[in-house]
């Protein structure tokens, strides 16, 4: 099974456009649609569509608008009660795959919040391979917080403890590099750098400029890195070897939720037992799935391109 945390949630509401966005223009839009969202949201309801077991922890008040789109979804969660509404985040696509993002912040959690969303986390986590801690964090919760989740559940269980893989940025993913030693890290080639306080290198080919920086992380603070590099692909660096995709052709209709897209097919083929190569291609395919499909919608198996991945070594 894998649990994933999604600590702020939002309701994706995506809006497309028949031509450009025009700022400061009235423009018409073709069609919009609502999702529940956030990156561990995302995770567990890619996951679910593929048939494995997933659980996703979210705090969310009982009489929030929210949780009826999370029904819709089908997702097997597990809501802590707060109070506060999720926020909402506003996508604006266009016919060419251009993609603005509006993302408004979440409810404040107290300290009584975050100590009852750590206590639903741990006991999620009977059991399960993975645990993805997933997306921002809300305003209250502290840069620390996925450091604390870790150590709780790695207190809780130890040697039983799920392997754990975070995707967020900033500040929040600063500390849990720096003190949660995370079996796995899904930045994308910014958040990478921003990371490690260095500019990748300029005119270099993406995949090759990500490595050395990844280095610097993998496996000294972190298990292994999987970089996500949007069009380019993406990356694979652990302990044993390092490794580049490149995508299929696809034509994109929405980004958002590509990278968690991504996440989940990562540990989706390493529940299957799958090698390196092999995650990274399956990650690969399901970012490119996602980004082919409009709004949040969750990629099924059936929605994988089916062109080549090709993969090569890095190092």
């Amino acid at each position: 099974m894998i649990v994933t945390l999604t600590a702020n949630p939002s309701l994706d509401r995506t809006i497309t456009l028949a031509g450009a966005l025009q700022p400061g223009e009235v423009q018409a839009a073709t069609s919009a649609r609502e999702d529940a969202g956030g990156k561990g949201i995302n995770v567990a309801r890619v996951v679910a569509a593929a048939g494995a077991r997933s659980l996703a922890v979210l705090p969310l008040a009982a009489d929030d608008p929210f949780d009826v789109a999370l029904r819709h979804s089908a997702v097997a969660a597990r809501r802590v009660p707060i109070h506060g509404r999720v926020r909402a985040n506003i996508t604006i696509t266009d016919p060419a795959g251009v993609t603005t993002k509006l993302n408004l912040p979440g409810a404040a959690l107290d300290q009584a919040d975050t100590a009852a969303v750590i206590d639903a986390v741990v006991e999620a986590c009977a059991g399960a391979r993975w645990l993805a801690l997933a997306g921002s964090l809300p305003p209250g919760a502290g840069d620390a917080f996925y450091v604390d989740v870790i150590e709780a559940v790695r207190g809780r269980f130890g040697h039983d403890a799920p392997r754990i893989a975070v995707d967020t940025s900033g500040a929040a993913l600063t500390a849990v590099v720096a003190d949660g030693r995370p079996d796995l890290i899904k930045p994308n080639d910014e958040e990478l750098a921003d990371l490690a306080g260095v500019a990748l290198e300029p005119g270099a080919d993406l995949a090759d400029a990500v490595l050395p920086v990844a280095r610097r992380l993998v496996p000294e603070r972190v298990g292994a890195a999987l970089v996500t590099l949007g069009a380019h692909g993406a990356v694979l660096v652990d302990a044993d070897g390092a490794w580049a995709g490149t995508p299929p052709r696809i034509r994109v209709a929405s980004t958002v939720g590509a990278g968690d897209s991504s996440l989940a097919g990562y540990l989706l083929a390493d529940l299957d037992g799958a090698g390196p190569e092999e995650r990274l291609r399956r990650s690969i395919r399901y970012g490119a799935a996602a980004a082919s499909l409009p709004g949040t919608q969750a990629p099924s198996p059936a929605d994988l391109p089916t062109g080549d991945v090709p993969v090569r070594c890095l190092a």
